[in-house]
């Protein structure tokens, strides 16, 4: 399930006594603000984490954010909640691996801070999907769902309703179901469990943008296995990474969806998958067995 709560990053506190937050609009793994330690934490590498700084201008701080991804991220900068602050809430999209002033803010009276929410969503809200045909994400001779879309375990909501969870061994080899460019890359986290405060964070995945501005999620990947690094174009067929049980998850899988930002939240969208066999068709309406996590 695709999970992402922004860390904003403040690089350059000056004057007053700045607090930006994350807003927690999904809790978990994709730009997560984790505080992981120890076991839990599994020595991995978080995925690329867009930033705020602000910068004091005299009687005003300039808003710059900093996108490292490769694909663009729609933000939106609020005052923290019950306040109010010339300019805000402000909405701007932010190209790949680039860098954008959003906007002027007020410097604030002396002594007080700054408190601001910065929320983030990856891909551009104009795009649309075609109706394409995607590969198998893998090669098996046999194939076993073990989460349908609308599943009750975790394909419940906006993001994930037309998910599917594959199951398979780990190690088996993922493959780039459609053309595109890796967009996002997390990698090194191990174990697994269902407890979402400690395990929705650490997933290991990979994020693919598509020419159509749709973006393809392969998660709970081996870590260690990844084929491919943010910023590679990549074919269908190419293989990205292996599969495995990381994050939250019950047992080995991998999950898969496609996504598309529909204005600050992401959503999912039905695909046609083509396998040796044919055409793959998936039971819904909350049919799917509950037992592959997520």
């Amino acid at each position: 399930m695709s999970r992402l709560r922004l860390l904003c990053l403040l690089l350059l506190p000056v004057v007053a006594s700045p607090t930006v937050n994350a807003a927690d609009w999904r809790q978990g793994w994709g730009l997560a603000d984790r505080k992981l330690t120890g076991d839990t934490a599994g020595n991995g590498i978080p995925a690329p984490q867009v930033g705020l700084r602000l910068q004091s201008l005299g009687d005003q701080w300039q808003a710059r954010i900093d996108n490292p991804l490769s694909g663009p991220v729609q933000i939106e900068l609020r005052a923290a909640p019950g306040t109010q602050m010339e300019g805000l809430p402000l909405q701007s999209l932010v190209q790949a691996t680039s860098s954008l002033v959003v906007g002027h803010l007020p410097s604030p009276s002396s002594g007080k801070a700054l408190d601001l929410r910065l929320q983030s969503v990856p891909g551009n809200p104009a795009a649309h999907a075609e109706d394409v045909a995607y590969r198998l994400p893998f090669e098996a001779a046999q194939l076993r769902v073990d989460q349908a879309p609308q599943g009750r375990f975790s394909h419940d909501d906006e993001e994930n309703r037309d998910a599917i969870d594959f199951a398979l061994p780990e190690a088996t080899q993922v493959l780039a179901a459609r053309e595109g460019t890796v967009m996002q890359v997390q990698d090194g986290f191990h174990g697994n469990g269902v407890d979402r405060e400690r395990d929705a964070g650490r997933a290991n995945f990979v994020r693919i943008l598509h020419s159509d501005g749709s973006m393809a999620m392969y998660a709970h990947l081996q870590a260690g296995g990844m084929r491919v690094r943010p910023g590679q174009a990549v074919q269908a067929g190419q293989p990205i990474g292996l599969s495995g049980n990381s994050g939250y998850s019950t047992a080995p899988h991998l999950h898969f969806v496609v996504q598309l930002n529909r204005g600050m939240g992401l959503r999912s969208v039905p695909v046609r998958i083509l396998a040796p066999q044919g055409e793959l068709h998936f039971a819904r309406e909350g049919s799917g067995d509950a037992s592959a996590g997520r």
